[in-house]
């Protein structure tokens, strides 16, 4: 039987509030610390406040016994063995991640810890933040052998966090102390033994008691190049694939054959390998920046890291010639958008690619009419509704009349539109797909001019009647 450990998890954004519900789900006694009290009250109250599948459900079941929402860090860190730091570290005006959320919580543990404790960076940080974490607590007089500084980086996609944290490829912990690494090493026990996974109620996913996931123990350096590394490698498969597809637009090709044919072989595999409008979202744009500059200060060339972030950008510029192509002009056009957040299954609209077409569409004199399942109540405090921009109820109500449909975030739902019912609500039969998410067959015979990414323009197709002259 695994040992319940107490946590303290620093952050409830994403990543922090993700961690703390699956750390409970394990056997874990967690606090939850955020310095925002109104952020902390909502929690308390019973508020999810961000759209994550099965977190409603781990909140309802851990919320206020087995995870506790405090804004007091000097409690929890008295109270805690373990203390992830999960905040928040954006990019910054140079392109490095603002560590200065990190400083602070570190400054404010060093404050109150007066016994042996493991500190660990969860948040996604450059290489030596783990040092620059021991210089600040070294520097607010806490002695050297009161705590250890653990990397422990997440790989969590949007959506699906709560099952890539209890079902990871791979847990990866970066300690350069035995003594802290056995610290989690238990913690993660309960899923690296298949413990978890014996549990009649337990999440399902890709592991099992058979088949548990694999427990990596690097040095803090490795590990903090580790995440950085990988979202740097997956951003740099979704700008190769796009680059492919503006080849195979010029060539009159069909990407997607040629990814699936890419995709086949085992050394690439298929994952990433989507064209569309870009990459975006939280982790993606800030991470390939970040991991640039480091390597910038280093002294090395990282050129290619610049060219993944170039194809990214031009991909949206790329969108709005598909959409200008298809309509001749643009001022003036009446556009259906059907998604605002980066990706489905998430309300986030951070670097999201849509909201950014958006922007750019009605600049050019567009209005829009838009619909997310999930983000427009975020989209709305940056881009309000007015003249030029509507929220629509529902897929069909954006297309109500519209010159033509643009199709920008991969939810389920947009894959599953009605055809006929789209067909007699848009103004003219046009449908501009950034996801890809229908067959152009498909779309010519329901009567659709259909533009995608990387594979040839579907014109409708015409019932022509012949007569004989005699």
């Amino acid at each position: 039987m695994s040992k319940s450990i107490s946590i303290a998890v620093v952050g409830s954004g994403y990543v922090g509030l993700v961690a703390a519900v699956c750390f409970a789900e394990m056997g874990h006694a967690v606090v939850c610390v955020d310095n925002d009290e109104r952020k902390v009250t909502a929690l308390q109250g019973g508020e999810t406040p961000i759209h994550e599948y099965h977190l409603p459900e781990l909140l309802g079941r851990y919320r206020n016994n087995q995870v506790r929402f405090i804004t007091d860090l000097a409690e929890a860190t008295r109270e805690c063995d373990a203390i992830f730091i999960a905040v928040g570290t954006p990019q910054s005006e140079t392109g490095d991640a603002d560590l200065s959320y990190v400083e602070a919580v570190a400054c404010e543990i060093a404050r109150s810890l007066t016994s042996y404790k493991v500190i660990v960076e969860k948040s996604t940080v450059p290489v030596y933040t783990n040092e620059w974490i021991s210089r600040a607590l070294e520097r607010n007089g806490v002695d050297r052998n009161l705590f250890d500084v653990v990397s422990n980086p997440e790989f969590l996609r949007e959506g699906t966090a709560v099952v890539d944290f209890l079902h990871p490829d791979r847990i990866v912990v970066g300690s350069d102390s035995d003594r802290a690494g056995l610290l989690l090493k238990e913690i993660y026990s309960p899923l690296t033994s298949g413990e978890y996974y014996q549990r009649e109620n337990c999440i399902s996913g890709s592991c099992s008691v058979a088949e548990p996931p694999p427990l990596l123990m690097t040095s803090t350096k490795s590990a903090e190049i580790i995440k950085h590394a990988s979202n740097a490698f997956l951003a740099m498969k979704i700008s190769f694939i796009n680059a492919v597809s503006n080849l195979c637009e010029a060539t009159n090709a069909n990407v997607e054959q040629v990814a699936r044919g890419i995709g086949l072989d085992t050394r690439i595999g298929p994952k990433f390998l989507r064209p569309g409008i870009g990459y975006g979202g939280s982790c993606f744009p800030k991470d390939v920046a970040a991991f640039r500059s480091v390597a910038e200060q280093l002294g090395i060339d990282f050129s290619l890291l610049t060219e993944v972030e170039k194809i990214n950008q031009q991909q949206k510029r790329l969108f709005i010639a598909k959409v200008r192509s298809a309509l001749w002009n643009l001022r003036g056009k009446r556009l259906a958008v059907l998604g605002l957040a980066f990706k489905g299954d998430t309300d986030d609209i951070r670097e999201s690619p849509a909201v950014e077409i958006v922007r750019l569409l009605i600049n050019e004199g567009c209005s829009i009419a838009a619909f997310d399942p999930a983000a427009m109540e975020r989209t709305q405090q940056i881009l309000p509704a007015g003249k030029n921009m509507r929220y629509a109820a529902d897929s069909y109500d954006a297309m109500s009349d519209a010159d033509a449909l643009l199709i920008l975030t991969d939810w389920i739902e947009f894959a599953e539109l009605d055809l006929k019912r789209a067909n007699k609500a848009l103004r003219y039969s046009i449908i501009v797909d950034g996801r890809n998410l229908y067959d152009p067959a498909t779309m010519s015979e329901h009567g659709f001019t259909y533009v995608s990414v990387g594979r040839p323009i579907a014109h409708p197709v015409r019932n022509l009647t012949s007569s004989v002259i005699g």
